[in-house]
């Protein structure tokens, strides 16, 4: 979980006057939004909750919406979200167009620049859009291209492209439609060729041959629109990187130059990848102990009729198991991340899950005395795995293409892996005894963890998801408006108590540092009390069966001291929630609660402080000496716990929602956060001692 993309503050840094309690906080909360709502609840008929529609509903109350303009209206129906996350998506969008040239055998070059203006220009040396007039829009080709949805030679028989990532021809115009200008430079058919765009879309130079030329390919530059995102509209290197990285892993010899202008000197990095997954799977493991140091490959296509015609679909798996106990599957059709899976991973599971099992009793690691079988976690743990497929006519569901929804791409993947996976298991009889070795340590861990969970039931007759006694729970049952603190300490813990608001505001103090569960098997989790509290509290299960429509509440929230010991056990809880509640993080449930750091008394007056640089400035702006802290004309307060912060100071700074600061958890790259994890909590020592080295300059406020 990376410094740059994966921690969302949610802040708002405008200061707040809380004089009629004689004290002032330096920061505002996140819904001060409720301040604007004031006065009795006042009850609506059914008809009058949202209002109205005007009686008289005709023809003229449709609105067409024409060319670009359903885009800049709805923007998160075409790239999912306005915030840093969409932004990145116009980046996608360019760099997708530019790779499914390469999958049609055109192109192997691709250039991604960060301009010093904030721009972004993306060059590929394929086939160039077409220049040539459209026949059913009277425009150019790349003037069709970006400006009218649906438009592309992804759809119809013409067979542009047989295999494509941009499946509904509307990533081009999405970028023109939320740009404020695009500028776009065609090299084909020996000339040079330039179209401009500005304000949504709109041609403000058309087409017009500028030059000649002996190559071919396309070059975009586009500037995000402030309007539409106004979040930021700053890229982040990391993020960019890390994307195209993938992308070159994805499809093997394929060079993609990244080049960051805005440094000085500007950054360049390349990525090409002759191994294509099988590098991607060596990369992702290079700071685990292996089980095998080979790389399982697996590759096949098959032929399947749709509507009468032959079409072929190309499978790719590389796998490999690691001594940890997390897996990472990742899965990609025609090169878009399918980050909810879809059919090619259900395929995968059923051949990896039959394989396995039949060896097992043929080469007795399962005995005839064992009655369960080997489950499909079981033989997940540990497994990093890359699953790609190419499919000439995807099934995804919604634009952003989360989930694969191909009911054949199941049995072919199933057939592909099944009958290659029991191959290199008979061929290699020790790699397949260590492998099996690890799946059944998995499975008797699992076993051991039912056992356990049973025995709690037994003895106390009660089930694992009775709310745990340490818990003050809230009264409201609503979980969207619930919130969890999750508390270190049982000083702490009292002060919360005392000071939350008992309707929304659940307490659950913990007692030291909790298990590093990167480190250990699922069964251990039941011998460390305060998980099990957190797996009780939060009611949504843990690991394959965690379920979030079952979470009690939608605001997680760890509240830890600022020190080194609060810092270790803010990572141990982030570690837990990765490993067996990753939907809390991704669905933005999990949140850290920012204390504050000093307080100043100053005529009759209190004031807190987030930070060093923030304490200057309130002596600053209140014409604060060193004479005056000297004399005793100030105090002055360092809070190197929250056990030092009464009730009412800790609600006023750090639980009331109108004043409180606090950070929201979010992950941008799945996969990145499962290495920093793996870096900061693992068995391996060198990756963890780089890490430190390369973040120690973001350190702030260490007590030694």
């Amino acid at each position: 979980m990376s410094k740059e993309n994966t921690v969302e503050e949610k802040v708002n840094e405008t200061p707040l006057d809380s004089s009629d309690k004689n004290e002032e906080v330096l920061e505002d909360g996140e819904n001060k939004v409720n301040e604007n709502i004031k006065g009795d609840v006042i009850e609506l008929k059914e008809d009058e909750v949202y209002g109205k529609g005007d009686t008289h509903y005709t023809g003229g109350s449709i609105e067409v919406l024409e060319g670009l303009e359903p885009v800049r209206k709805r923007p998160g129906m075409y790239i999912g979200t306005t915030s840093s996350t969409g932004l990145h998506h116009l980046i996608w969008e360019i760099v997708d167009n530019a790779i499914d040239e390469t999958l049609a055998g055109y192109c192997d070059t691709i250039e991604v620049i960060l301009n010093n203006d904030g721009s972004v220009t993306v060059k590929d040396n394929g086939r160039g859009i077409p220049v040539d007039i459209v026949g059913k829009t009277g425009l150019s080709g790349v003037e069709t291209v970006y400006t009218v949805l649906h438009a592309g030679g992804k759809f119809g028989d013409g067979g542009a492209y047989k295999v494509s990532g941009g499946l509904h021809g509307v990533g081009a115009s999405v970028v023109n439609a939320l740009s404020t200008k695009v500028i776009v430079n065609v090299h084909k058919d020996g000339g040079i060729y330039e179209i401009v765009f500005e304000h949504g879309g709109k041609t403000t130079k058309p087409l017009t041959r500028i030059g000649d030329c002996t190559d071919s390919g396309t070059s975009v530059t586009f500037y995000p629109d402030p309007e539409i995102f106004k979040e930021t509209t700053t890229f982040n290197y990391e993020t960019v990187k890390n994307r195209l990285r993938q992308m070159a892993f994805l499809n093997k010899g394929v060079k993609i130059i990244l080049t960051d202008k805005r440094d000085d000197p500007e950054t360049v990095e390349t990525f090409c990848y002759q191994g294509g997954i099988k590098e991607y799977v060596q990369f992702i493991n290079r700071n685990y102990q292996k089980v095998h140091d080979d790389i399982i490959y697996c590759e096949g296509a098959q032929i399947f009729e749709e509507n009468g015609v032959e079409e072929t679909i190309l499978v790719e798996v590389a796998m490999q198991y690691t001594k940890g106990y997390n897996n990472q599957i990742l899965s990609f059709c025609n090169n878009v991340a399918t980050g909810n899976g879809g059919t090619h991973e259900e395929g995968f599971t059923l051949a990896l899950t039959r394989i396995f099992n039949n060896y097992a009793r043929e080469f007795k690691v399962l005995k005839d005395n064992d009655k369960d079988k080997f489950t499909a976690e079981d033989c997940k743990e540990g497994l990093t795995a890359i699953i790609s497929v190419k499919h000439p006519n995807p099934q995804y569901e919604g634009q952003t293409k989360g989930k694969l929804g191909n009911l054949e791409v199941k049995k072919i993947t199933s057939n592909v892996v099944g009958e290659q996976l029991n191959k290199y298991l008979l061929e290699n009889k020790p790699e397949a005894t260590a492998i099996c070795a690890k799946i059944r340590s998995s499975y008797e861990g699992r076993l051991a963890a039912r056992a356990a969970k049973e025995n709690i039931r037994r003895k106390t007759g009660l089930e694992i998801t009775t709310l745990p006694g340490k818990l003050a729970d809230c009264i409201s049952n609503n979980p969207e408006e619930c919130e969890l603190f999750i508390v270190e300490g049982n000083s702490a813990g009292g002060s919360a108590k005392e000071g939350r608001d008992v309707r929304i505001q659940a307490i659950l103090p913990l007692r030291g540092k909790i298990l590093n569960v990167q480190k250990a098997q699922t069964h251990k989790i039941f011998d460390n009390a305060e998980v099990g509290n957190m797996i009780s509290a939060i009611g949504a299960g843990y690991g394959a069966e965690f379920d979030i429509s079952k979470s009690r509440y939608h605001k997680i929230v760890i509240m830890t001291d600022a020190d080194v010991d609060g810092s270790h056990i803010r990572i141990l809880l982030l570690t837990f929630f990765n490993r067996f509640m990753k939907p809390l993080i991704e669905h933005g449930y999990v949140y850290i609660a920012q204390p504050p750091l000093y307080k100043i008394g100053y005529k009759n007056k209190f004031y807190y402080a987030y930070s060093d640089e923030q304490l200057d400035l309130i002596k600053k702006t209140l014409n604060i000496s060193s004479n005056d802290i000297n004399n005793k004309k100030v105090t002055q307060q360092r809070y190197k716990g929250l056990g030092e912060m009464n009730a009412t100071e800790l609600e006023e700074t750090t639980m009331d929602p109108t004043k409180r600061k606090m950070l929201r958890v979010t992950i941008e790259d799945a996969a990145a956060a499962d290495q920093v994890f793996n870096d900061l909590m693992g068995e391996e020592v060198e990756p963890r001692s780089e890490f430190i080295k390369k973040n120690a300059k973001f350190v702030k406020n260490l007590d030694i």
